[in-house]
């Protein structure tokens, strides 16, 4: 930790700006200016002298690049980091409690008893710091009461995973707060599924926390999620002459919980038949071969979703491979590919009934159109809502952006790129 004199000395100096480069995608000024207002920030929510020695963290969102809803399955994924992240000042405030403040929301505080969770704190933020920090203070670590003043612009509803990236930058603040950063980024992911899962109340996959947490490209096998294996694919999609967009169909995520609750419901039923929890266990062959009796029993879109989870389960190795080689075709075409199946197969692009609004297919024809026969698009994310995903040649990026924005509206397409660290100390 530095003294926050010492930190605002560093940053008007320009010593911390290769790292804020390196989080950010490359922003200078507004990186540093975007810092000095998180100084600000926390000096004013906790009246912190310039003698207060306080730490910088950050930890960023996620795109899902392929493994759509393959993760729950046990099966693989291949995720990245972006440069939108939770950045945030903190500081030990010597008491059990701790207060954390994210701009634009109210105040957080949590009394730290170690009571565990409590079903009245569900799906709130005061859920996530006490179920983090509890975390860490159970594997023997003196966690007690801290200061965070946080900023964010990880798009919520993006499925970029905004609460994810909250859970890491907590498991990060906390790690160097009180563990002497003893934990890896695997075990703050793994940290942070809990917390969402036994805490905030929502069950999840570990997908999400890991790519926040791990940063770059990762290529995760969770065939045993206790133990997940993860491989870090080198990209730069910039160097490749490509742009990573995410781009917001304008359908709201309410009253989905029905649709999302159906495929992993569906995929389980799937491998049920065959006596297993999930489909890892279960192998393409015995679908095909039982396909009569499956489809009397569990019904066909359960069939076709099982089809698509050993797709794109196996399509994951062989993006992963071709963006270590560099191969752009060869990972476009399997974008393509993991979209289609997603479509026809998994069946996540429009609600069940939906005729007057399908808001997700307008935005993939758009976008699709929008290219011109170059890149590739798909589903981001849980799908029926919310946002897709295309790779675009940066030579028609802009012709791209204005294109989609004047079908889908000013601010719908935005461009990202990927970040090569995960949750991150900076001083």
């Amino acid at each position: 930790m530095e003294k926050l004199s010492a930190v605002r000395q560093m940053l008007a100096g320009g010593e911390l700006d290769e790292a804020l480069s390196r989080l950010r995608g490359g922003e200078g000024s507004a990186a540093r200016g975007r810092t000095e207002a998180v100084l600000d920030g926390f000096q004013r929510a906790f009246g912190a002298g310039e003698d207060t020695p306080v730490t910088l963290c950050s930890a960023p969102g996620r795109t899902e690049i392929c493994g759509n809803h393959t993760d729950h399955q046990h099966g693989r994924v291949l995720a990245a980091a972006v440069n939108l992240d939770f950045l945030a000042c903190a500081a030990p405030n010597g008491t059990d409690t701790i207060r954390f403040q994210s701009e634009g929301w109210p105040l957080v505080e949590v009394k730290l008893d170690g009571k565990g969770p409590r079903t009245e704190e569900n799906e709130t933020t005061v859920s996530l710091v006490r179920g983090m920090a509890e975390l860490a203070a159970q594997r023997g670590y003196p966690v007690s009461g801290f200061d965070a003043y946080a900023v964010s612009d990880v798009l919520p509803g993006s499925g970029l995973s905004s609460s994810a990236a909250c859970e890491v930058l907590l498991g990060v603040v906390i790690n160097h707060l009180f563990c002497q950063d003893a934990f890896t980024p695997v075990e703050i992911a793994q940290m942070g599924q809990k917390a969402e899962n036994a805490y905030f109340g929502k069950p999840s996959g570990l997908m999400d926390q890991t790519a926040s947490s791990v940063g770059g490209a990762v290529a995760i096998d969770f065939a045993d999620p206790a133990k997940p294996q993860v491989r870090s694919v080198a990209v730069d999609l910039t160097a490749l002459g490509y742009a990573l967009c995410i781009i917001d169909s304008g359908a709201s995520h309410a009253d989905l919980t029905g649709e999302y609750a159906a495929v992993p419901q569906e995929m389980r039923a799937v491998a049920a038949f065959f006596g297993k929890e999930v489909l890892r266990e279960v192998s393409e062959h015995q679908v095909l071969d039982q396909l009569p009796a499956l489809r009397a029993q569990v019904g066909d879109r359960a069939v076709l979703r099982a089809l698509h989870f050993f797709a794109d389960d196996a399509r994951v190795e062989g993006e992963a491979d071709a963006l270590a080689r560099k191969d752009m075709d060869a990972f476009l075409a399997l974008v393509k590919e993991s979209g289609r199946s997603s479509w026809e197969l998994l069946q996540n692009i429009t609600p069940a009934g939906a005729v007057g609004e399908q808001a997700m297919a307008v935005a993939l024809a758009v976008a699709e159109r929008a290219l011109k026969g170059r890149g590739a698009c798909r589903v981001h994310g849980g799908g029926f809502a919310g946002t897709i995903q295309a790779f675009v040649p940066l030579d028609i990026l802009d012709a791209f952006r204005a294109e989609t924005e004047g079908a889908l509206g000013a601010g719908s397409c935005h461009v990202l790129s990927l970040r090569p660290v995960g949750g991150a100390v900076l001083c």
